[in-house]
């Protein structure tokens, strides 16, 4: 065989490998945005109402399960509504589905709130829930008949936390917001939240100075958290220290039972790696066990919207791009181009899955069916083809 012939049948070979299968010629250190589809992961922070069927059949397409966390908020259905939801979800989708438990303020200054609060969260238990959401109502809207606002640190609250304790079930907070809503519009570093607070004013705590502050808030769950430190507890939405990294690390080495989570806050980490990427990767390597993944989606209760769906396929496909290729990206949220932090493979499976699944052990059984749900139709598989970045999520 002429050694022309040779090279080009070589050099044929070579450019099949790289172009066959999802990580075919890639860094076996790596994943790829090919392997999306491929890899299994959670998605540990969705609201998930009504019967999800479509939404079910995305995320069995994109080989993820969930965590739906219940919320006592007033746009959602009523907490028995979204309990009895999430519980159906679970069995209708065994070993994929998992959820979270929360609790009514209704009647907080009643003397029997706290007993009937912690009867509401058993009944949860029962039906499934792993886990108890504790919402910003508390630090930013509950109130004494005097004016004061209710803290996370109030003593009220110890049944429920004991109640948690004892159960060895995880907290998940969300105290305070963004430390933009404290901030005027214009300074605002994120598109998402200045729209969230003008859709929103009764959170946009910049035009309430008489509300308690970031720092007030936030340092009445750190007195909670030292009070009961054998307490699992996740910090939602980056702890709410999102805009700074360094800040985020100060807490989870503060309280070494605390976690965080990623939902609606991957923004906050993109405009940050546009300014310095190495630091924002250097703390997601170092801090690979803590750190869940989360979208923070909301679905339902209408099921009939196949862009909902395809929403929900296009933001899941854009933060994997963000978290494992080294991309170049333009987020709508901000004009800084930023690159993906190609994050390693083993640190890429903790966030995505196996730091939920030893924070929730018994979330997502490994011995039980996982649930297969009706075919796909909503939204495509991922692609090499970029896509804008799906504006911000919700904000529950």
């Amino acid at each position: 065989m002429s050694t022309p012939r040779l090279t080009a049948l070589l050099a044929g070979a070579a450019l099949l490998s790289l172009l066959s299968g999802p990580a075919a010629g890639a860094d076996a250190g790596y994943f790829s945005l090919q392997d999306f589809p491929h890899v299994p992961k959670i998605d540990a922070h969705v609201h998930v109402h009504g019967d999800a069927s479509h939404f079910m059949a995305q995320a069995i397409a994109d080989d993820f399960s969930i965590l739906t966390i219940n919320v006592d908020y007033p746009d959602f259905p009523p907490i028995p509504d979204q309990e009895r939801a999430a519980a159906s979800l679970r069995a209708r989708y065994p070993g994929r589905v998992a959820f979270i438990a929360t609790f009514s303020v209704e009647d907080f200054q009643s003397p029997r709130w706290a007993q009937e609060a912690v009867a509401q969260l058993k009944e949860a238990v029962a039906q499934g829930a792993v886990g108890v959401k504790i919402w910003k109502n508390i630090g930013m809207a509950l109130r004494d008949p005097d004016g004061r606002y209710v803290m996370p640190d109030d003593p009220r609250l110890e049944p429920v936390y004991r109640y948690v304790e004892a159960q060895h079930l995880v907290l998940l907070g969300h105290q305070a917001e963004p430390l933009n809503c404290w901030l005027p519009l214009k300074r605002m570093t994120v598109r998402s939240d200045r729209e969230y607070f003008t859709e929103h004013p009764q959170y946009y705590m910049y035009r309430h100075p008489e509300m308690p502050s970031h720092e007030t808030i936030l340092a009445a769950r750190d007195r909670m958290l030292a009070a009961h430190p054998d307490l699992q507890f996740e910090g939602v939405h980056l702890a709410s220290l999102e805009w700074d990294v360094d800040r985020v690390a100060g807490f989870l080495e503060r309280f070494p039972q605390a976690r965080v989570d990623l939902a609606a806050r991957l923004v906050h980490l993109e405009y940050q790696a546009s300014r310095n990427r190495d630091k924002v990767r250097r703390f997601l390597i170092r801090y690979q066990d803590r750190v869940l993944y989360g979208s923070d989606d909301s679905y339902g209760p209408d099921d009939s919207k196949p862009e909902a769906v395809a929403d929900v396929h296009r933001g899941w496909v854009e933060d994997w791009r963000f978290l494992v290729t080294g991309e170049v990206m333009h987020s709508p949220d901000f004009p800084a181009p930023f690159a993906g932090l190609r994050l390693p493979r083993t640190v890429v499976e903790k966030i995505y899955r196996t730091n939920a699944e030893r924070l929730f052990p018994r979330a997502w059984a490994a011995d039980a069916p996982r649930g297969r749900g009706p075919p796909a139709s909503p939204g495509t598989p991922a692609s090499g083809d970029s896509a804008p970045r799906v504006p911000g999520r919700s904000r529950p």
